[in-house]
């Protein structure tokens, strides 16, 4: 069966026009918005050295018994210092624990980091590989957690977490999940 011109030229060119379409609607999304399979399941388990005292090990069981964020964060990542001062005063005012998750940096790096600009977490763990952050389906640096007492993520957040942010979302899921937590 032989193809009129219209037809031959005409259908690849409107294939193209059909993915270019896709290509640009895709492009046109917000990455933050982007939702993640692990929100609604347990948190990957992992157990890596500590940052600041590395015969200590530190993980996932740490993350259990109370609501808590983990922060992902590098040295290297400027969005993360775009976010610390936020993180700093959560971690001053709202009496939640944020965890770290150091990603991709050289302990130096990350200590001199910390020790510069102050560090809210209870504790970072030191992800030289970067194979935890692979588990639990990072895209870059920074991306935050909200994970509930069973341990269970609850809430990603994709980016520098920001006023709005915290206002927004961040927060009044924190509430809520400290009222059920409360309950008995």
């Amino acid at each position: 069966m032989r193809l009129g011109p219209h037809l031959r030229y005409g259908l690849p060119l409107l294939v193209f026009a059909a993915l270019a379409a896709l290509l640009w609607q895709g492009l046109g999304r917000d990455p933050r918005l982007v939702p993640s399979p692990l929100v609604g399941k347990p948190a990957p388990a992992f157990s890596l050295p500590s940052l600041r005292e590395p015969s200590r090990v530190v993980g996932t069981d740490d993350l259990r018994g109370r609501v808590a964020l983990l922060n992902v964060w590098a040295s290297w990542c400027t969005a993360c210092r775009q976010e610390h001062p936020l993180l700093m005063r959560v971690a001053r005012e709202e009496k939640v624990p944020i965890y770290g998750l150091n990603y991709k940096d050289r302990r130096e790096d990350a200590l001199r980091w910390l020790d510069g600009l102050g560090d809210p977490y209870v504790w970072s763990a030191h992800d030289l590989e970067g194979r935890v952050g692979i588990d639990w389906g990072v895209y870059g640096v920074p991306e935050t957690f909200v994970i509930d007492r069973r341990g269970v993520i609850r809430y990603k957040h994709i980016g520098p977490i920001d006023e709005r942010a915290w206002r927004e979302r961040i927060a009044p899921l924190l509430a809520e999940l400290r009222r059920e937590e409360a309950a008995p």
